[in-house]
């Protein structure tokens, strides 16, 4: 809620679960305690650019035992004297103010805390669902390669079957040829053909002793 010329914040509804909260650029001066009632796990809370001017006006906010960021910038507030000391000394559970702990120390970009819980919602919205998916399309494309590589093998055998098939009917048409000349033989057709050539080949030994004794 952040530049919405918000005079306070009496309205605000009960919001258990709420951790950060921005008011800033708004014109608020006090009744800071209905953030101890309607919000009370409030980690970070930014009231910069506000019109809050006394330290007592942040005592309310000791009710907020888990807020470790509060920010102040462009309230008259921090023109006070030992103004960075005062707000740690009345707000002990903080650890940063205006961006920085009691020791001059920067706080970090983002919070820790802040982005686990934004990769659970990311998860809850559907993102690790996404993974999820990739990773079982990942496993269908292995099992799909495994049955390729197997009908590839069924292939190579059915091939191999064949081949001996073949050779076994090549070897049985080369037995009924043999069978069939066979039987010509035993048929009287063949057995004629057999003494018309032997009988030629009597005429053309007598012809040739005809010749001999010529």
């Amino acid at each position: 809620m952040i530049n919405i010329n918000l005079l306070s914040v009496s309205n605000l509804p009960k919001l258990n679960k709420l951790r950060k909260l921005e008011l800033s650029d708004n014109r608020i001066s006090g009744g800071l305690e209905v953030l101890a009632e309607k919000t009370p796990n409030l980690t970070h809370l930014n009231l910069s650019g506000n019109k809050i001017k006394d330290i007592n006006t942040l005592e309310p906010l000791k009710k907020l035992p888990n807020l470790h960021s509060l920010d102040l910038f462009n309230c008259e507030v921090t023109m006070l004297i030992n103004y960075r000391e005062s707000v740690f000394a009345l707000l002990p559970q903080l650890t940063y103010l205006d961006g920085f702990d009691a020791d001059e120390q920067e706080a970090p970009d983002s919070d820790p805390e802040a982005d686990g819980d934004a990769l659970e919602d990311d998860y809850e919205n559907g993102e690790g669902e996404e993974e999820e998916d990739d990773e079982e399309e990942d496993d269908l494309d292995e099992e799909v390669i495994d049955d390729e590589e197997d009908e590839d093998d069924d292939l190579e055998g059915e091939e191999d079957e064949d081949g001996v098939d073949d050779e076994e009917e090549d070897e049985e048409e080369d037995g009924e040829e043999d069978e069939e000349d066979e039987a010509e033989e035993d048929h009287p057709c063949g057995q004629k053909r057999k003494r018309s050539l032997e009988d030629e080949g009597e005429e053309d030994a007598e012809d040739e002793e005809e010749d001999e004794d010529d």
